[in-house]
């Protein structure tokens, strides 16, 4: 296992589901995580005890992903503890379900706001702590960008954007040492996806025939993190199980 000591990650997010599995990858290589979260404090400082346990330094930090504001503070405060940042993960993101006639404008930008804009603005602030470290990015997608489902409009538009985001800032960025790629997962078993799966058992789509689990996408996006990965930008690697 490639070691990641003396590198800085930020994972939004962070506190719970696959944001905390990569909290948790990231510090079992030796990295210093900074777990952010938006309301679940507990949680997340629960994750940073984790770390901890593991060797690793780990700080909690409470920031709203779509709010400019938000993000400059914390950039701010990422600078004067550790001068720089090494991995972002952009993994914060909602669900709100609904087929398109029955779909709340609020729900709508809602979602957008969060998983779309949320990876702009974090992204926007980080970026100049990122320079001339050959740094590196990860954004979580989404199957839903790719096959489609109903109910899961602002949700599949939101990863699409996710998606073509990721490809257009690894062209601009690659001159600068700085890689960026996205994970589109399928079905994990997480808290968010059991009120998704409840009414519906996809299993039969998949040809392995089980969800797949956080520890698999954490391992992946540790992965392109990594310098393993150091000739891999642009590109949405999807992991799947299998679906098509």
């Amino acid at each position: 296992m490639e070691t990641m000591k003396e590198r800085i990650a930020l994972v939004t997010g962070g506190s719970r589901g696959i944001g905390r599995a990569c909290c948790l990858e990231l510090a079992r290589r030796g990295a210093t995580v900074v777990v952010n979260y938006q309301s679940q404090r507990a949680q997340a400082e629960e994750v940073v005890a984790e770390i901890q346990r593991l060797g690793a330094r780990g700080l909690a930090l409470q920031a709203d992903v779509s709010s400019v504001k938000d993000m400059t503070a914390m950039a701010e405060a990422l600078e004067k503890e550790f001068g720089g940042l090494d991995y972002l993960v952009n993994n914060a993101g909602i669900i709100r379900d609904n087929l398109l006639l029955e779909l709340e404008e609020d729900n709508w930008d809602a979602v957008l706001r969060v998983n779309l804009k949320g990876i702009y603005a974090c992204t926007r602030a980080m970026l100049p702590l990122m320079l001339g470290r050959a740094s590196a990015i990860v954004n979580l997608s989404s199957i839903a960008s790719s096959v489609g489902s109903k109910g899961h409009v602002n949700y599949a538009a939101s990863k699409g954007g996710v998606d073509s985001f990721t490809k257009a800032l690894a062209v601009e960025l690659a001159a600068k040492r700085i890689r960026v790629n996205a994970v589109a997962p399928g079905y994990i078993e997480t808290e968010m996806s059991q009120e998704v799966l409840k009414d519906v058992d996809p299993r039969q789509r998949i040809p392995m025939r089980r969800f797949g689990t956080t520890s698999e996408i954490a391992q992946v996006v540790a992965f392109l993190l990594s310098d393993a990965a150091s000739y891999v930008t642009g590109e949405v690697l999807r992991v799947t199980g299998g679906i098509q």
